[in-house]
């Protein structure tokens, strides 16, 4: 079986040799070696390119993006994953930008570290699940403001009012039908064209139609 070598840039020496363990675990892969520094990944990628490149993003010399974009440019072959704490929209995106084809977290399990490694050789692009919905949800547009909203947002007495102007009905003759004044017919629609985001009788009988909000005579 070829064996895939992995370049691992991770500058917490106890994170660095569990992700050691987790590359040396699964058949296929070894450890070309593991560096604490951009400074030492720049080194040995010149000595050799590697199949893999894993890094982590905060390193005390740079930042992991950086050492991405290199590595990208300069042994285009090499596939990229990130492996850090930092699961944010902006890390995620800039990495993926700089070159990256994968992004994992740390508390990520030896196992799933090493399946990851491969599907990443064999062309996947593994995405921690936590990152994966952090990122579905900053992506997706908000959702239009549902029909039962509209409907909470407006009162039984402003559903009446909005009725009647719908039948032709004038600010008087609302208010003869309804009981109050015209300066409380008035002050219903102005809250009714607020709630609609429209600015007349029209559009409003119109919004209220297609929302479903008032009955057919």
């Amino acid at each position: 079986m070829t064996s895939h070598c992995v370049l691992l840039v991770e500058d917490d020496a106890r994170t660095r040799a569990r992700l050691e363990r987790a590359i040396a675990a699964h058949d296929g892969l070894q450890v070309q070696a593991a560096v604490g520094s951009c400074a030492e990944a720049r080194t040995e990628l010149a000595r050799q390119a590697p199949d893999v490149l894993l890094t982590d993003l905060g390193l005390p010399d740079g930042h992991g993006t950086e050492l991405i974009r290199e590595t990208r440019d300069a042994h285009p072959q090499t596939r990229i994953m990130v492996i850090s704490v930092f699961g944010d929209e902006r890390n995620v995106v800039d990495a993926i930008r700089a070159g990256a084809s994968g992004y994992l977290l740390k508390d990520a399990s030896s196992k799933e570290i090493g399946r990851s490694i491969l599907d990443l050789i064999a062309g996947g692009s593994p995405i921690s699940p936590a990152v994966a919905r952090y990122l579905l949800k900053q992506l997706q547009p908000a959702a239009p403001k549902s029909e039962t909203k509209l409907v909470d947002e407006l009162s039984a007495r402003e559903i009446e009012v909005l009725q009647l102007v719908a039948d032709g009905g004038s600010y008087a003759e609302i208010a003869k039908a309804l009981f109050i004044s015209v300066n409380t017919v008035g002050t219903h629609i102005k809250h009714i064209y607020d709630k609609l985001a429209v600015n007349s009788r029209g559009k409003a009988v119109h919004e209220a139609g297609q929302r479903g909000l008032l009955k057919s005579r």
